[in-house]
Order: C-alpha cells, then structure tokens, then sequence
C-alpha cells in the first residue's frame, strides 16, 4: 500500500489462464486439484494475487537496484570454466565372457584365458567386431557389440577410470566385472564445442541476478522488520 502498487483482476484472471495453458489443462482439471489439496478457487485466486504483488513489490525495491558488470560475469566465468567446457562423450564397444554366479575359481581363470588370448588377438591388429565368436570352450558365452555413447559421469567407476585418457581406436585391458570378464574399445570421443564468455555471458547474468536478488530481498526483509514497531495488546 505505501509504494502505491495493486494488481487487478483481470491480472489474477491473465496469471492462471497462462499456468493452465503452460501445464496444458482444463479450468476443471485445476479446480480438481486444487479440491485435492483442499484449497477452493477463490482461495487460490487470492494467493495468486499476493505473489504478483510481492513479485512487483519486489522488482521495485530489490530487482532495480541490481547491476551486473560484464566483470561480475567475467569472475564467475573464470571461476567456473569447467561448467562451460565442452562435452566429451565415448562411444563404445565390447567382448565380453558372462560367468554363472555359480563359477567356480577354476572356471573364472578358464574364462579369463580365453579373453587374454582375445586381447593377444586385438593386439596383432584383429578387427574388434570378428573376435566376438572364438573357438575356444566359452565360445558360446563369448558376446558382445556395440554399447552406444556416454558420458564419464554415466560409467561405472572402473570403466571410466579405464577409458578416460584414452583415444579413439584404442581398447582397455581385460577388466573384471560382477558378471564376469570384458574388454571395451573406444570406438569414438566426441568433443561438443564448450561456450565461450560471450556466448555464456547472458545464462551467468541470470544466474547471478538471482543469486542477489535472494540475498537482497531476505536482507530487504530484514531490514523491514529491524524497522517495524510492534505492540501486542492483550
């Protein structure tokens, strides 16, 4: 009221008709839910109307007095490189040797034999893609192909500690694993081009405008209250 600032009905009406065409329901439909959380119509009507005041309010006494330089931006760039460095992503293939949970010590070091002589193989310069069938006794066990492309976040930590430094072209060791015995080729590393200032620039704008309109609006808030004079009567 002191910062002479109202919203009107037809607002309140604008606001609601935008979330139902946003979330793409009925009049109906949000009534129905509203009655689910017990909340009735005109309630909600009445909480739409307090958070336009409050956005407006707050845009006036917190958001104009903002201002981001292109040093602020700068800063939070350089202090943030890696959030803005490009993508890299493998794209991989495997053979593998899938054992019984039942294996006996023997039949591990049995299946562990015949993928060291499949990596011996790849090392002489075999195609990856012909030694997925071997004549050897696991030969019907023997699969694999290809897996498709991930992120290092998306493996496992032993997978990605294994391919992370390597090229494309280039497999891994034959590594041990809960279902029983792989080896991985790095068929391609894609890099996505990471964004540089100026093309980062107006995403950390926004991200550092409301950083400090939430710090300014609970230090505003403070203040008000510092500031108000309250007397309770009995």
């Amino acid at each position: 009221k002191d910062k002479d600032i109202s919203v009107s009905e037809k607002e309140v009406d604008s606001t609601i008709e935008r979330l139902k065409e946003s979330r793409r329901i009925t009049d109906e439909e949000l009534r129905k839910a509203l009655s689910s959380e017990g909340i009735s119509y005109e309630e909600y009507r009445k909480q739409t109307k307090q958070q336009l005041l409050r956005a407006r309010l707050v845009n006036r006494e917190v958001r104009s007095k903002i201002v981001i330089t292109e040093q602020d931006i700068k800063e939070y760039y350089d202090q943030n490189i890696a959030e803005y460095a490009g993508e890299k992503k493998y794209h991989l293939r495997n053979i593998f040797i899938r054992l019984s949970p039942m294996a006996t010590d023997a039949d591990r070091q049995s299946a562990r034999n015949a993928m060291e002589t499949i990596l011996a193989e790849l090392r002489t310069g075999q195609p990856f893609n012909a030694l997925t069938i071997n004549e050897t006794e696991w030969g019907q066990n023997i699969d694999g192909g290809d897996l498709g492309e991930f992120k290092q976040e998306e493996l496992s930590p032993s997978l990605r500690a294994a391919v992370e430094k390597m090229d494309a072209g280039e497999f891994t060791p034959v590594l041990e694993e809960p279902f029983g015995y792989q080896i991985v080729l790095v068929e391609e590393v894609n890099v996505t081009a990471g964004k540089s200032l100026a093309e980062a620039s107006s995403e950390i704008e926004d991200k550092l405008f409301n950083q400090i309109v939430d710090q300014k609006y609970q230090s505003w808030l403070q203040t008000l209250r510092d500031r108000a004079h309250i007397k309770i009567i009995n």
